[in-house]
Formats: structure tokens, C-alpha cells, sequence
């Protein structure tokens, strides 16, 4: 059978929870979405999981007037990837460049904030990280966000999506040590071509979810089964 649509975000991390039943119930565990599409996602992920939430902001760089097509991101904590090669092709200056970056580190500081506040970042050392966002197109923040867990000397770094391009998924094949994709289409064509309803997700609504998680009475007492997953890519 085909692939249905996913109905939602929320339709869309309980889906995804299934994929990821082999990390439920874990003390290990914690779950980071990458806001702001991402969080809906992991928020079902984590309460399925019985996991806690929070989040790591990741920011793209998009190429000059073209911001939709990523030359690089940037993560919390300071990491970054650029793609030099693209970069160079494009002739793109180091001043555009050092610009793009500028103007996306104030933006990620900023949403940081929101998200944040005072509370402190999780402690990553030793733990089983689970990277969620609501789909994967080329892999490039994605990418950038393994990189930074990575930096924080996670024991494992999983990332997950409820939909994938092949080509995104083999990039982090490469990158994280598990990789787990509800779907991979082959004709993928963008994210927001596999939701009916892909509306924009809000800092509200970030902030909300994460208050939220953050209450024990929230998380759910039933364990989740282990399943197969139907698509994989580990």
C-alpha cells in the first residue's frame, strides 16, 4: 500500500513513535526537537517514549537571495557547517557569507530566549539523543545538529522524522548512529507535499508544548510496544 498523507504534525509524531519503540521507557533517553516544525513532531515522540523534551535551535543559512536554498547551518553551542563547494560555485564573497550568519546567529539567540529563558541547556554527556524534526529535505540543519550533540559527547545520536529524501537520509547515514524515517519516498518533492496540513508552527506554540512535557502528570503510563519499522535507514 502507498503512502498516506500524514494529517498533521501531531498525526505525524505518532506515527514516528512507533519507528522508535526500542528506546522507550529508557532513562537515557531525551528527545530534542528542532523548532520550530519539529517540535509537534517530538512532542508526541517523547510522551510516547516516556522521554523528556527540550529543544535545539537550528538555524539555515540560506544562499543570498535565493534564503531557500541552504548554503550551511548554524546550531546552538556554536556549531556550523557551510558548504564551501556550493560557496564557491555560486561566488559567493565571504562578506555575504559572514552576513548570512550574522543575521541567523541573532535569530537563533533570539528564539533561544523564547524557548529558554533562564532554564538551563539538558546535559547531553552519555545520553541517547533522539533529533526530531517534522521532515527532511536535503539534511543540512540536520546535519549541523548532530554535529553539536555530538560536541556535548552524546553516548548516541538518533535522528528521526516522520519523511525523508533518500538523499537527505543517506547524508546522515553518515552523520548520526541511527537514522529512522517513517517514510522515504523516492519522488519526494518537499516536505509540505507529504502533510495535508502543514501550517506554520509558533513560538506559542513551542513554548507551550515544551511547559507542558515539563509536567510529570503529562507523560503517558502506558509502555510502548516494540514494533518493526516498516522504513529504516540505520
Amino acid at each position: 500500500m502507498g503512502f498516506e498523507y500524514f494529517r498533521n504534525r501531531q498525526h505525524a509524531g505518532r506515527v514516528l513513535a512507533q519507528e522508535l519503540a526500542i528506546y522507550a521507557v529508557r532513562p537515557d533517553v531525551i528527545v530534542l526537537a528542532l523548532p520550530r516544525g519539529g517540535m509537534p513532531v517530538a512532542y508526541e515522540v517523547a510522551q510516547a517514549l516516556q522521554a523528556p523534551l527540550d529543544v535545539l535551535v537550528v538555524r539555515k543559512l540560506g544562499v543570498p537571495g535565493l534564503e531557500e536554498y541552504a548554503m550551511g547551518a548554524i546550531a546552538s553551542g556554536g556549531e556550523q557547517v557551510l558548504d564551501a563547494e556550493l560557496v564557491r560555485e555560486l561566488g559567493i564573497g565571504a562578506r555575504a557569507v559572514d552576513e548570512v550568519v550574522s543575521n541567523e546567529q541573532r535569530e537563533l539567540e533570539r528564539r533561544e530566549r523564547t524557548y529558554r529563558g533562564d532554564r538551563p541547556a539538558p546535559d547531553l554527556a552519555g545520553r541517547i539523543v533522539i533529533l526530531v524534526d517534522d521532515g527532511l529535505a536535503t539534511g543540512a540543519t540536520m546535519r549541523v545538529a548532530v554535529r553539536a550533540v555530538r560536541r556535548q559527547e552524546a553516548a548516541r545520536v538518533v535522528v528521526a522524522a516522520p519523511v525523508a529524501s533518500p538523499e537527505a537520509c543517506a547524508l546522515l547515514h553518515g552523520e548520526a548512529d541511527d537514522v529512522v524515517c517513517a517514510e522515504i519516498p523516492d519522488s519526494f518533492l518537499g516536505v509540505g507535499r507529504w502533510y495535508l496540513d502543514f501550517s506554520q508552527t509558533s513560538d506559542e506554540e513551542v513554548c507551550r508544548l515544551l511547559e507542558e512535557a515539563s509536567r510529570p502528570a503529562t507523560r503517558s503510563t502506558k509502555k510502548t510496544r516494540s514494533t518493526p519499522s516498516r522504513t529504516r535507514a540505520s
